[in-house]
């Protein structure tokens, strides 16, 4: 809920309630974003939809619009800790970008971190890594922050 709310209301809904909107979201058949499974088990999840539906991002000044092209965005990652550091983060990117261009989109962006001694807490990494961006063939499109590259990859 982090990028579809204003800060006030995502902290004043802080834990159940912001677990109830985002049960809302899923409740009216949005697809909020992508699971990803060992067996039966829910080990991971991305948040991807039309860019429209994370208005945040247009009120940050790092990550604001780059064009007025229409796009999806990627904006979140969960990786369960016994599941992390095996190549989720780029196979859920893959699965997202496959899945919006079946929703008819042309574009996907992702506004991942890119740490600037290679290593970063697993806590800041919610957002992605651009390195995992690059393995799924996404490139660089704006830079407004040392850390924050706004990437793409354009669907053919």
């Amino acid at each position: 809920m982090w990028w579809k709310l204003k800060r006030a209301e995502f902290t004043k809904n802080k834990g159940p309630g912001n677990r109830r909107a985002m049960k809302k979201i899923v409740d009216s058949c949005e697809t909020p974003g992508l699971i990803a499974f060992a067996g039966k088990r829910p080990v991971a999840w991305c948040a991807v939809a039309p860019r429209e539906a994370f208005p945040v991002l247009d009120r940050s000044r790092i990550l604001r619009r780059v064009d007025d092209a229409a796009v999806w965005s990627i904006v979140c990652f969960f990786v369960a800790k016994p599941y992390r550091q095996r190549g989720l983060q780029v196979e859920l990117i893959k699965a997202a970008v496959k899945y919006a261009a079946k929703m008819g989109a042309r574009i996907v962006e992702g506004y991942p971190m890119e740490p600037r001694k290679g290593l970063m807490p697993d806590a800041f990494a919610w957002t992605g890594l651009a390195s995992a961006f690059r393995q799924a063939k996404f490139v660089d499109v704006a830079r407004r922050s040392k850390t924050r590259p706004i990437m793409r990859f354009v669907i053919e």
